[in-house]
């Protein structure tokens, strides 16, 4: 199951868990559709993998299986 990260590991911005505008690669890694685009073109910058839209959990299982609350932040993505 999807961990659903809370935030964008490159800016740190709060990703909500229903947004259509999240990324992320096969390994989880996170990230705002901005960044993905503008910095990173959609490749990840930890794995070498594509970067694809994430699925939106149905809201009827997020109270049984809920979205992570654990942030993933690296400030020296902006700068490559």
């Amino acid at each position: 199951m999807l961990e659903l990260r809370p935030n964008c590991e490159c800016c740190d911005a709060d990703l909500a868990v229903d947004s259509q505008d999240v990324l992320i690669c096969s390994f989880e890694c996170t990230f705002c559709l901005d960044c993905s685009q503008s910095i990173l073109n959609f490749i990840c910058p930890n794995c070498g993998g594509e970067l694809v839209k994430r699925p939106i959990r149905p809201s009827n299982k997020l109270g049984k299986y809920p979205a992570s609350t654990q942030r993933i932040f690296n400030p020296n993505l902006k700068n490559r």
